[in-house]
């Protein structure tokens, strides 16, 4: 008994002290295979140095194995070409991958029962092929191309995209923050709970969106469009800068700069600067915060071309003092002034009988839209009566806000106000008096007509060919107008000639007269503020019209052009482009004379983007919101840039989701 509990204790003692010295050391761990009824013996090799480097356990009959399994390690053979697998990866521990689906197995099926099943099973119609076919569907060309490494994110690399992702919809939409949270999360839990399970639901409380953390992302998001854009404006040949300033809800004065400029084979038009100015909002001021921003970005201001602004040359202002100060630094930059705003002052003069139906009818119109009960009452008693509208259009001096549908609007519940209106409104009357109704009627076509000439000019990428386009299309209606008025013929104002049809009557001389003599007065004052030139750039809006050499080019610009003009595939290339598009395209092979045309398209016509910045500027921080830093969303929701998220993720050291 005392000699079993000794050979017990021993093989326990040497079996810790074999697993032990194995654990520690590099070689594979080697052990005893023997029955229980053998004694035990142990061999251990020793190394020079005096290192244990293996501990044998040896059995009487002498057998060693190894106490992990070996694993049996399959070979690709070139045979197995005739069932259409070829070896993947590793030769020596290869895989199998099917050359017809692209489908990878592992080691263990390379057998040829299993490859023939694949290939009978998979892809029945290649069965009876030969090994011939099968080398030469490998040496193809789609087939030689090696496989692109799939390269797999971790959950918190993808929970981080898309928490980024989100981010940049809500910037885009203008919402809150706490949208992500609140609203955006729960909704795609609910949804891959119901279209998947509940375990690919949890994931998604991986994604961060909280107020804090969206913000964050916005900063980040409008950082890279910012270097992006920087980035371009370094290379670029020129550029023509819009500016303008207003104030927010929370009473700051905001500056909004646009860009325009040649990136690639287009002329882009990009936000250059958001800022709020904290004190004064002087010209100086505008100035500095702009150069400022040019100086830190190493933008060189002899790149600039053109300032347009609101500001005219006989305007004494801060915008104006801005403008002069960026002349200074820029000598061969021009200005120019807001189309829109010349348009708009032009339009205002008209006869004195014409100006009193018009403040009449804001007077009417005020009169009901001031007062809420009344315009509830216009309304149940528009839907009583069956009528097309329920309301009243409230006027404004705004420009963009057509007075056409105003005085239309107007126009076409004449009847159901004359029942609303009380006896005791001393303009009650007006809409009794036929003169004072076709005089309306009047007012509401030409301003109609006006309004859709403003809307014509409004758009991105709108050139000064475009506007003076649409300026010399109305000064030449004007003339048709007048002198279709003199001719007692109305069918050119649609409103005015239904009204004459329905109350069977005809126009007075007088009113005639007074209509004559506001589009007379019209086509004058449009001559005053968009002066006929001379055409000198003509050559950039068709160059495949010229015939002699332009003023304005010198003889090797000129020989160029003529060149240019002389390929039939540049003048193919002319009929299926746009103007900014066109001239773009062929930097590369006419730069001389191709840089000259970039630089008469870069101006601003208009103030078209500021106005739709303001817009977009009011609607992001409200009065709920007067504590927001909205630059950052503006450089998001005005840019054509898009962020390269996973740049940005790239960027980041850690890979936690909340970072």
């Amino acid at each position: 008994m005392d000699l079993l509990l000794k050979q017990g204790s021993l093989k326990q003692e040497a079996e810790s002290f074999c697993y032990q010295i194995v654990s520690e050391s590099d070689s594979p761990k080697v052990g005893v295979v023997q029955s229980e009824d053998e004694p035990l013996r142990s061999s251990v090799s020793i190394k020079p140095e005096g290192e244990l480097s293996r501990v044998n356990f040896m059995s009487s009959s002498n057998k060693i194995a190894t106490f992990s399994k070996k694993i049996k390690r399959r070979k690709y053979d070139e045979s197995y070409l005739s069932f259409g697998f070829t070896h993947f990866e590793n030769r020596d521990v290869p895989h199998a991958q099917c050359i017809l689906c692209k489908k990878i197995l592992s080691n263990s099926s390379l057998a040829p029962s299993k490859l023939r099943r694949h290939l009978e099973t998979k892809h029945i119609a290649y069965k009876d092929k030969d090994i011939s076919f099968f080398k030469q569907y490998l040496d193809s060309p789609e087939n030689s191309k090696p496989p692109a490494p799939k390269i797999v994110n971790t959950d918190n690399e993808s929970a981080t995209e898309a928490s980024y992702n989100v981010s940049y919809h809500i910037a885009l939409s203008g919402e809150a923050h706490t949208i992500g949270e609140l609203l955006i999360k729960p909704c795609a839990k609910d949804v891959v709970m119901r279209m998947f399970d509940e375990q690919y639901s949890k994931k998604i409380d991986a994604i961060q969106l909280s107020n804090s953390t969206v913000a964050r992302r916005i900063k980040d998001l409008a950082a890279d469009i910012e270097e992006e854009l920087v980035c371009r404006l370094r290379i670029c040949d020129g550029f023509s800068l819009q500016l303008d300033e207003s104030a927010d809800i929370s009473g700051l004065a905001v500056l909004l700069v646009f860009i325009r400029y040649r990136f690639n084979k287009s002329i882009e038009e990009d936000l250059l600067l958001c800022e709020s100015l904290r004190s004064n909002a002087t010209g100086e001021e505008i100035f500095n915060c702009i150069n400022s921003f040019m100086q830190k970005h190493e933008i060189e201001w002899k790149k600039c071309v053109d300032v347009c602004s609101d500001a005219s040359r006989a305007v004494d202002g801060k915008i104006a003092e801005a403008v002069t100060l960026i002349k200074y630094v820029a000598p061969e930059s021009t200005s120019s002034h807001c189309f829109f705003y010349q348009h708009a002052l032009a339009v205002k003069i008209m006869p004195a009988s014409l100006k009193s139906v018009l403040d009449q009818a804001v007077h009417i119109i005020s009169y009901i839209k001031a007062r809420p009960h009344q315009s509830w009452a216009l309304k149940i008693l528009c839907e009583e009566m069956g009528a097309q509208h329920t309301a009243l259009l409230l006027n404004t001096e705004v420009r963009w806000l057509s007075r056409g549908k105003v005085l239309l609007r107007l126009f076409e519940l004449r009847h159901e106000l004359l029942v609303f209106m009380d006896s005791a409104f001393r303009l009650s009357s007006c809409l009794t008096n036929s003169s004072w109704l076709l005089r309306l009627a009047y007012l509401a076509d030409i301003f109609t007509k006006l309004n859709e000439v403003n809307l014509s000019m409004q758009g991105k990428n709108i050139t000064l060919f475009t506007v003076f386009d649409k300026i010399s299309s109305l000064l030449r209606k004007l003339e048709f107008w007048a002198s279709s008025v003199e001719e007692e013929n109305f069918d050119c104002f649609p409103t005015l000639s239904d009204f004459l049809t329905e109350i069977n009557s005809t126009v007075d001389k007088d009113i005639c007269g007074a209509i004559v003599q506001h589009l007379r007065g019209l086509h004058s004052t449009l001559l005053k503020y968009f002066p006929v030139t001379s055409e000198s750039n003509a050559w950039v809006r068709n160059p495949f019209t010229v015939t002699v050499k332009p003023a304005s080019l010198v003889a090797q610009d000129y020989e160029s052009l003529i060149d240019l003009t002389s390929d039939s595939q540049v003048k193919q290339t002319f009929s299926e482009l746009s103007l900014n598009d066109f001239w773009s395209s062929l930097i590369h092979e006419y730069p001389n004379i191709t840089g000259r045309a970039v630089r008469v398209l870069l101006p601003f016509a208009t103030m078209h983007l500021c106005e739709t910045g303001f817009s977009y500027y009011a609607a992001t921080k409200t009065k709920y919101r007067k504590r927001l830093d909205a630059a950052p969303h503006m450089r998001i929701r005005l840019s054509n840039i898009t962020p390269n998220i996973k740049r940005i993720c790239g960027k980041k050291t850690q890979k936690h989701c909340s970072h």
